[in-house]
């Protein structure tokens, strides 16, 4: 996934810039970048790797040789960004959070006709410079960024800052959304909402679908009318979203808490003596549940946050499944003895869903019943690259439909469909493998209740395949 955020003031805008990139923090893991213009219309830029270490402690000795009233900043989980141009438009940096499906069609396509590039990353090429060249092509920045919009398949949402403020361009469907807010010298755009409350913003837009606008520390105007269809990616909801933040006025805990309500209000058929949250984005779930099944809330598992952040992930799969289980502690004292509802936000691989529930029943529980707020993911993200898995066969759905099927691409949506035979099938082989006394999952048609969007203008192609270009 990734975040980004930029500013435009009457006055300097070094620190709204510092802290406004930093709460993006949990949207990436890969690399931090800022970059201001100064007041003498030079570009100031630091990018750092934020893999094994925390955004803030990357960039804060940089600060002092920052300065402007103007600058944009990212969390990145693909390319060092931003990336600055010089060229026709003039001189402008650029970051996106984006997925290009066909950047390799698209580079070759680039080098027979002469072009090059600068810049790579970790061996192929940045997507944000070949962005930043597919803009180039245009005659204007409008031109640029449509052109950006007809070649590329896959999802991209832009940040440009330009001598004359900025252009924030959201992907064409709206796969993540770019919100615009004001404050007492200006105004300020980011991918989470949550960057703005303690900047002393007020949220004021949503920019639409495809739509493009200009930002200036006076307020913004329309460079491009936003498009009719619009593709949100629903685990923002579920999973990636910051709790305080809001997304086409639909808030995450709202959401989260309305999917555990639902949850709570049906299940009818166990007895528990508690339920608790996978933190943190099974919380706001296990708390909806609580009300609708009427069951008391206990943290029965916490984070240990002094250390372990979401976003404060390494790079190889090994450390990765460690941290996962050292990062979360289970409470001996509330789990013997007691028959307990769990409630998390999705399951992936079930790396970390393993370790758990083994350590629940370590610790005493007698019976340990998983409740899920999204329904099981059938197919990987072809958009936002919202998990690492390189393969669907990572998906713990595919790996049970190839054990039943033969083939893991086989019946997909039969098993996508709530309550099929396969369907029933597949979440019982889940269950036993990871030796839990029940599961389930939400449907699809809670989810997309609790976000309270029309279906159409949610992706949940994760779940069903129903997504599109």
């Amino acid at each position: 996934m990734g975040g980004f955020f930029g500013v435009v003031k009457h006055s300097d805008c070094v620190n709204d810039l510092f802290y406004g990139v930093d709460y993006n923090f949990h949207m990436g893991n890969k690399r931090g970048g800022m970059v201001s213009l100064t007041k003498d219309h030079h570009f100031v830029r630091e990018i750092h790797n934020i893999e094994n270490a925390y955004f803030r402690n990357k960039f804060e000795d940089a600060l002092s040789s920052f300065s402007g009233n103007s600058g944009i900043g990212v969390i990145s989980d693909t390319d060092a960004q931003p990336i600055m141009m010089h060229c026709h438009l003039g001189k402008f940096a650029i970051v996106t959070v984006a997925r290009i499906n066909n950047l390799e069609e698209l580079e070759k396509e680039f080098l027979e006709k002469g072009n090059h590039f600068s810049e790579h990353s970790s061996g192929s090429i940045n997507q944000t410079e070949f962005m930043a060249m597919l803009i180039n092509e245009g005659k204007t920045f409008v031109e640029g960024i449509e052109n950006v919009y007809k070649k590329i398949r896959g999802a991209c949402s832009i940040l440009i800052l330009t001598e004359n403020g900025i252009i924030a361009a959201r992907d064409k469907l709206g796969r993540t959304p770019i919100l615009l807010a004001k404050g007492a010298n200006g105004y300020a755009v980011s991918s989470e909402s949550c960057s703005f409350p303690n900047l002393k913003y007020e949220m004021v837009y949503n920019v639409g679908p495809g739509e493009i606008v200009h930002i200036t520390a006076d307020g913004f105007s329309q460079l491009r009318k936003p498009n009719d269809k619009m593709q949100i990616c629903s685990f923002l909801w579920v999973y990636y979203g910051y709790p305080v933040c809001s997304y086409e006025g639909s808030n995450v805990d709202e959401m989260r808490y309305i999917c555990g309500c639902e949850m709570g209000k049906s299940d009818r058929n166990i007895e528990a003596d508690f339920v608790g949250g996978i933190p943190d984005s099974g919380v706001g779930m296990a708390v909806g549940y609580s009300v609708g099944r009427q069951i008391p809330y206990r943290r029965a598992i916490v984070k240990y946050t002094p250390t372990w952040s979401r976003s404060f992930t390494p790079s190889n799969q090994e450390t990765r499944n460690l941290i996962a289980k050292m990062k979360l502690i289970a409470n001996r004292n509330m789990l013997k003895d007691k028959k307990v509802v769990f409630c998390d936000d999705s399951i992936v691989r079930g790396t970390q869903l393993h370790d758990n529930v083994k350590d629940l029943y370590t610790y005493g529980a007698k019976e340990v019943h998983m409740r899920i707020s999204c329904p099981p993911l059938i197919y990987a993200c072809s958009y936002l690259n919202f998990t690492a898995s390189k393969s669907e066969m990572e998906l713990i759905t595919r790996r049970v439909i190839k054990q039943f099927e033969g083939d893991a691409n086989k019946n997909l949506k039969a098993y996508a469909t709530t309550h099929s035979p396969q369907y029933n099938r597949m979440v019982e082989a889940i269950r036993k493998e990871f030796d839990i006394t029940t599961l389930k999952f939400n449907p699809i048609e809670t989810l997309v209740k609790a976000i309270g969007l029309p279906k159409e203008k949610i992706c949940t192609h994760c779940f069903d395949g129903s997504s599109y270009d």
